[in-house]
């Protein structure tokens, strides 16, 4: 039956992180440490009474823009049927199509368009996994929020014994460093306190020159490690694509591109053995989907970026065996937590996303738009 959306709720949230973070590019000086994470939420209600929650995100600057845009086109839904979603955020990027279809304003289309998904699948009673035809009920699982450079290699070792005996499946580290020697000494040693069997990856964060990444990639060869992540600038698909032909070691990028057309460079140059798209910040479920079909047909590896309460269900519904990202920064935002055991995570049988937002999430609330009929 025909619904339709009644209300939207817009929400910026500022969530304050524990530690200050710091990967390549605080140390090469291109960026300050990271201290808070900037959150979209969209709330959409619909006329039946049911409601859809989706979030996107910005680190650094970057969250007003998103909740500017999101506040300016989001009237353009009211009394739509929200089961229309591709028709819905071709909409949307109409409604702003002067600022373009990738960057701050499609990742202010993506917090829209999850929660159209999320509805979408609460209407039909399922998780949003099945909504999209899982393959699996489970997804493998890596944890990335305990190797930052910021940490000391004593720190490194132990979070990353703490993430295994919580049932994680693999280690992610950053390298990067100034000194190609402080980077090889971390990895050799947490795969020596891990062991050979457990998966292990490294995430240079576009900080390496060719010459670089050719040359430390080959140092790292003898570490057995699942990829390496973002060797070089992340718009540089010939370099990738050089690197993935003259490494054994897969390649894995494309978490900071902003749009399928962005991917589809590095699946057109051969550039990724491993393609890490984000949702929220190539425009949402819908355009995740779009790559996703791309990425199939190239017998691709997806390990999609960050924001695992999203990725988990889209990354279950992907033919290849995924991985997803796990980090720990979102908890506070949400009533629920992903099981997680045997290196996987396990999706839960909640219809939709499966979360809920938080009291404390509503507390880091900065500024909020209430669009139609009011919550």
């Amino acid at each position: 039956m025909t619904d339709r959306i009644a209300g939207i709720t817009l929400s910026s949230v500022t969530l304050p992180l524990k530690h200050a973070i710091s990967d390549a590019k605080v140390l090469t000086g291109r960026q300050r440490p990271m201290t808070e994470v900037a959150f979209l939420f969209a709330e959409i209600r619909a006329e039946s009474g049911l409601e859809g929650v989706g979030f996107s995100y910005s680190k650094r600057a970057g969250g007003p823009a998103q909740f500017a845009h999101a506040r300016e086109v989001a009237p353009d839904l009211l009394g739509q049927d929200p089961s229309d979603i591709q028709r819905l955020w071709t909409r949307l990027v109409w409604a702003g199509a002067s600022v373009g279809r990738s960057g701050a304003s499609t990742q202010a289309i993506a917090a829209i368009d999850v929660a159209l998904w999320d509805l979408k699948a609460k209407r039909a009673g399922l998780p949003l996994a099945k909504l999209l035809g899982a393959h699996r009920d489970s997804v493998r699982c890596y944890d990335t929020s305990g190797g930052f450079l910021h940490e000391p290699i004593e720190q490194v070792l132990a979070n990353a014994s703490a993430s295994l005996a919580s049932g994680i499946g693999g280690i992610k580290i950053k390298v990067g460093h100034p000194s190609a020697a402080v980077d090889l000494a971390r990895v050799r040693a947490v795969r020596e306190h891990i062991g050979d069997e457990t998966p292990l990856m490294v995430d240079a964060n576009q900080q390496w020159d060719r010459p670089t990444a050719q040359r430390i990639g080959r140092a790292l060869e003898e570490f057995g490690l699942v990829w390496i992540e973002e060797p070089l600038d992340a718009y540089d698909a010939e370099g990738h694509a050089a690197l993935a032909r003259s490494l054994d070691t897969a390649i894995a990028s494309g978490e900071m591109l902003t749009s399928v057309a962005e991917h589809h460079e590095l699946i057109r140059h051969g550039a990724v053995d491993i393609i890490q798209p984000d949702a929220p910040r190539i425009g949402g479920i819908t355009q995740f989907l779009r790559l996703a079909g791309l990425a199939e047909h190239a017998n691709l590896i997806m390990a999609p970026h960050f924001a695992m309460e999203i990725h988990a269900h889209l990354a279950a519904a992907y033919p290849h065996e995924p991985w997803i990202e796990h980090f720990d920064w979102l908890h506070p935002l949400f009533d629920e937590r992903l099981e997680i055991r045997d290196g996987r995570i396990h999706l839960s049988g909640r219809p939709g996303l499966g979360v809920t937002i938080s009291d404390q999430a509503r507390k880091w609330t900065v500024d909020r738009a209430d669009i139609g009929a009011p919550a």
